[in-house]
């Protein structure tokens, strides 16, 4: 294992981001009567300067300038950081929208389904090699998704939106050459004129002034919230082997359900159980393929 591993305090950052941003979807109710894209032009007010916070501290400032420098010059890298910022926006909304709306179990479908089409994605665009393990991961996962075609005819467009809409982001992310912080940086800065223009346009401030814990308390630590988690989350990608890091990212969708049956009044049907089941199975699969990759320390 690397020196510069560790793994009791990544796995502590890793749980703590994945409970901070599990606890988002219990927070936004407290924003009522704002919407979902309300809440989201706000969260992306409040987690500019955060980003751009964490930036400084890390001393990142010259690898955003020179993304900057590169999006001006480069078409492709321009148009490409405004589709990963527009992809990623349309996560976060979803994210802030699917609570208020009793969505949020559609939601962390997604979550789990993500992991195994990016496994997809690695073996087809990618072309990487799967072993006996993954493609058994990717079995019980269609097994879960054809009991879903079966019953309803199609996922709802939120599991989509989730499991779908993050390949390409990441995928561009990749072409973009840049690290996650940066280009996090990066794409919420562009989306600033999309947030000012909601918060205008969408008649909330006179609410907000209105309200001094919504101004004072409230929305703040929905920024606060947003970059403390981004924050744990990246360290924990640097203190951690890859493979358990991406075990852990699994706990921030169990989190979720939890959340949503507990606290948010969503219920997990009989009829649901029949697709969440396979992919539970299938998500396990994956996180014991990835575990045989995980170096102990020699004793």
């Amino acid at each position: 294992m690397n020196p510069s591993y560790e793994p009791g305090r990544g796995i502590a950052l890793s749980v703590v981001a994945s409970a901070q941003f599990a606890l988002m979807s219990v927070y936004v109710t407290l924003l009522a009567p704002l919407t979902g894209l309300d809440i989201f032009a706000w969260r992306m007010l409040w987690t500019a300067p955060g980003a751009l916070l964490l930036i400084a501290l890390r001393g990142r400032l010259p690898a955003l300038r020179e993304l900057a420098l590169r999006a001006v010059s480069d078409v492709r890298v321009g148009l490409s950081l405004i589709v990963t910022a527009t992809l990623l926006g349309l996560q976060l909304w979803v994210f802030m929208w699917a609570p208020l709306h009793g969505r949020m179990l559609e939601v962390s479908l997604g979550y789990f389904l993500l992991p195994l089409v990016m496994v997809l994605v690695g073996r087809f665009y990618y072309h990487e090699r799967l072993d006996g393990l993954q493609w058994l991961a990717v079995g019980c996962a269609a097994l879960g998704v054809v009991h879903e075609l079966f019953v309803s005819g199609a996922f709802s467009w939120p599991t989509l939106l989730v499991a779908l809409g993050y390949p390409p982001y990441f995928v561009l992310r990749r072409k973009v050459g840049a690290d996650s912080l940066t280009a996090f940086a990066a794409e919420v800065v562009l989306m600033q004129p999309v947030a000012i223009w909601q918060i205008v346009a969408g008649g909330t401030l006179p609410i907000v002034a209105a309200r001094a814990e919504m101004w004072a308390l409230l929305l703040p630590g929905l920024g606060l919230l947003s970059t403390t988690a981004l924050a744990c989350y990246l360290k924990a990608s640097r203190l951690l082997p890859m493979a358990l890091f991406g075990i852990l990212g699994y706990v921030e969708p169990v989190l979720l359900v939890l959340i949503s049956v507990t606290v948010l009044g969503e219920t997990l049907t009989a009829q649901q159980l029949g697709t969440y089941v396979p992919i539970w199975i299938a998500v396990a699969l994956t996180a014991l393929h990835s575990v045989r990759f995980i170096r102990l320390p020699a004793r």
